[in-house]
């Protein structure tokens, strides 16, 4: 049987509302306010997510789920996803600090088989060298983002890191931006 439509909207009305109070306020925040902010007692989150961490973890996969889809669409780029993740990685700092813990490796693991898909179609249109496998892209986006979620990154240090990743994955070019 599937589930009520309440249910439904109750559940989606819950993530929304625990990724904002989450990114605002960090993994310290509580249930409690989340429920009060969703309009749900706490019973109804405990019915949909029995701990905090399922809760954390339900978040990570509807993000991996929406970058999958963004990275999917036909008009995706390489270096649009990539500019696009740096930008809104600090959104999402309490749940990916928490990553390691959550199990979402399901979902880590289609987000990167979108990610070879783009970065296969960014090498046949010869916009990125050929050696470069799905790991190093992998890597890469790791590390910039994370980079930008420890905070202090202004427009132009996204800018200038950014010119660097994509010098290094553009065949034929420095990797020196000219900032």
């Amino acid at each position: 049987m599937p589930p009520r439509a309440d249910a439904v909207r109750n559940r989606a009305k819950i993530l929304e509302v625990a990724a904002r109070v989450f990114a605002e306020q960090g993994a310290a925040a509580s249930t409690e306010q989340v429920a009060a902010e969703a309009g749900v007692a706490i019973g109804t989150i405990f019915r949909h997510f029995p701990t905090k961490a399922d809760l954390l973890a339900a978040i990570m996969k509807d993000t991996l789920a929406g970058l999958a889809a963004r990275v999917a669409a036909p008009d995706a780029t390489l270096f649009g996803v990539f500019t696009d993740l740096v930008a809104s990685a600090a959104a999402r700092r309490s749940v990916i600090d928490l990553l390691p813990q959550l199990e979402v490796a399901e979902s880590i693991a289609q987000f990167h088989a979108v990610v070879a898909g783009l970065l296969t179609r960014a090498q046949r249109a010869g916009e990125v060298r050929a050696e470069i496998g799905p790991d190093e892209v992998m890597a890469l986006l790791v590390a910039v983002c994370q980079g930008a979620l420890r905070g202090g990154w202004s427009p132009s240090l996204q800018r200038d890191t950014l010119a660097i990743v994509f010098a290094g994955l553009r065949p034929g070019e420095s990797v020196v931006p000219a900032s």
